[in-house]
């Protein structure tokens, strides 16, 4: 008998209620993650990867909003439960990544403290205890003179110091499940790898689960087991990551690939033409429409349902309706 999965998203839909009236930034977007494995979620910066990632922690603020759908994890819904129940799965059960770690660490406060508070606030460690449990989470995520910088300030760090802290954070309750949303973002090529490579570890190591945000094909291709492929609001695609990789079959997959640098000398790149449209200006039908090379009636009219085109894949396009559209 197979197990549920540990994150279970379906039809999670999030508007966001501006001056002109409410967008919908995320459309009906569903996918799972088992205990131990890694989710690679994609796409370019405005498909609304980052919205989707906060509405699982329920941390969106106003004017967004979910409006629609459910994300169970270990069994629960989490967004049917109350905020005091909500902070006891965030940081303990789920831990999270953001992008940008001089927002996320507290500049008032040491390393150690905001290690330590994060240990006191679940219950885990108090005391000498909880400072010595800081210097060993420092220790693992590879920070040098761990137990110099637990009096250090965020400001004192460099930027790939500061994310390995917040991983540190993020591990500290031992979460069933990390989220990172883009956590390469403003890093050098050699940190990046390094910080990748640190997750990687801790996957392993901890045996959680891992949903991987990221603009970046190559960290998808040699960090996650399962990719979704995210344009304006959608899942587009969504299978085995080599598979899709391999084989990609939405037009927007294909051209997320061909825009790739070669290895060959002197090929050129192929960018996907236009850009991903502005919340609120939606277009009408499959929202890639305007720049697929494809397209045909009823791409301007009207929206793709997934289609299953194997037993572990489904891609939103109607070039995949077994009914034949076209």
């Amino acid at each position: 008998m197979l197990s549920s999965p540990l994150l279970s998203v379906r039809d999670l839909s999030v508007t966001f209620d501006l001056p002109a009236g409410p967008a919908v930034a995320v459309d009906q977007v569903s996918f799972a993650i088992n205990a131990g494995q890694t989710l690679g979620l994609v796409g370019e910066s405005g498909s609304g990867k980052s919205v989707t990632a906060l509405s699982i922690m329920r941390l969106l603020r106003a004017p967004g909003r979910v409006s629609g759908g459910h994300v169970h994890f270990n069994g629960k819904d989490l967004l049917a439960l109350g905020e005091r129940e909500m902070r006891a799965v965030r940081g303990a059960s789920i831990g999270f990544v953001f992008q940008e770690p001089m927002t996320a660490l507290d500049p008032v406060y040491t390393v150690g403290d905001q290690i330590v508070e994060a240990l006191r606030v679940h219950g885990l460690a108090h005391g000498q205890q909880a400072w010595a449990r800081a210097l060993e989470l420092l220790e693992a995520v590879r920070i040098p003179n761990a137990a110099q910088r637990l009096s250090d300030y965020p400001h004192q760090l460099s930027g790939g110091m500061r994310q390995r802290v917040c991983i540190a954070i993020a591990i500290a309750c031992r979460p069933a499940l990390l989220i990172a949303d883009e956590p390469t973002t403003a890093l050098d090529v050699t940190i990046q790898a390094e910080i990748l490579d640190l997750l990687r570890e801790m996957r392993r190591e901890l045996g959680l689960a891992l949903l991987l945000i990221t603009h970046d094909l190559g960290v998808v291709a040699g960090h996650a087991d399962h990719v979704a492929v995210m344009y304006a609001g959608r899942i587009v695609e969504h299978g085995p990551v080599r598979a899709v990789l391999k084989e990609p079959q939405h037009p927007y997959t294909q051209g997320l690939i061909a825009s790739l640098p070669d290895a060959s000398r002197g090929s050129a790149l192929r960018p996907i033409a236009g850009s991903v449209p502005l919340l609120g200006a939606f277009p009408r039908g499959c929202t890639f429409h305007p720049r697929c090379p494809r397209r045909f009636t009823p791409c301007d009219q009207a929206i793709p349902a997934p289609y299953h085109t194997a037993a572990d894949r489904s891609v939103r396009c109607f070039l995949y309706d077994a009914h034949g559209t076209r």
